[in-house]
């Protein structure tokens, strides 16, 4: 896992990590279905003693460009884990009420309780994403987030959660793909909307700013 793994402080070139890497699966997609349905009965178990210890936090944050899979992967993964210590939270763009608060109000919301294990899908990082890109809020402000929440996972950590970040790489050919493939499959067209078509005329901005 060392090869995917972006050490603190270094520099990020997502034009340099391949987002076709199947790492040491070269075979049928078989091979690695295999090994995930048994990586997901032992988390099975793992979850179940998280949960009946009541001592530890554990949240997995999700980030990555629509059709990247975030969705996709939390059903293959978890499908074994009982929901009763797993939750899911999703974040789209704020409601008046969380307006009303700082940017962080409605993700401190959602942590995980001692446990549990909690999945973001999408997370405070839109916040220096679609905020940037989108230029919802002056470049001042988006700037200063960086270490602000920097500051919020250090507390996250010290009070005991465990954080595992992962951002799911694509290029933008596969969502080209993809993109067509909700829409003309009649039972996925609903995912697919004409604000996704204006997204992807972003994507050098998206991928700045990741990176």
């Amino acid at each position: 896992m060392d090869s995917y793994r972006i050490r603190p402080g270094s520099r990020v070139d997502l034009s340099h990590l391949d987002p076709e890497d199947t790492g040491t699966f070269h075979g049928p997609k078989l091979q690695a279905d295999a090994v995930v349905d048994g990586k997901s009965q032992e988390l099975e178990v793992l979850q179940e003693l998280l949960y009946a210890e009541h001592k530890h936090k554990l949240l997995i944050v999700l980030q990555g460009m629509d059709t990247s899979g975030k969705d996709g992967t939390i059903r293959r993964v978890f499908q074994h884990v009982n929901p009763l210590g797993v939750r899911v939270a999703c974040f789209k763009a704020p409601s008046l009420e969380e307006q009303s608060f700082d940017y962080l109000w409605r993700i401190h919301s959602q942590v995980p309780s001692r446990g549990e294990i909690v999945i973001f899908n999408r997370s405070h990082y839109e916040d220096v994403c679609i905020a940037r890109v989108r230029e919802l809020v002056p470049r001042r402000v988006w700037e200063q987030r960086y270490a602000q929440i920097t500051d919020f996972e250090r507390m996250l950590h010290e009070e005991g959660t465990t954080i595992l970040k992962f951002f799911l790489h694509i290029s933008r050919d596969e969502q080209k793909k993809r993109l067509e493939a909700r829409r003309d499959d009649p039972d996925k067209r609903w995912k697919f909307t004409r604000a996704d078509v204006e997204e992807r005329k972003l994507w050098p901005s998206y991928i700045e700013a990741y990176q």
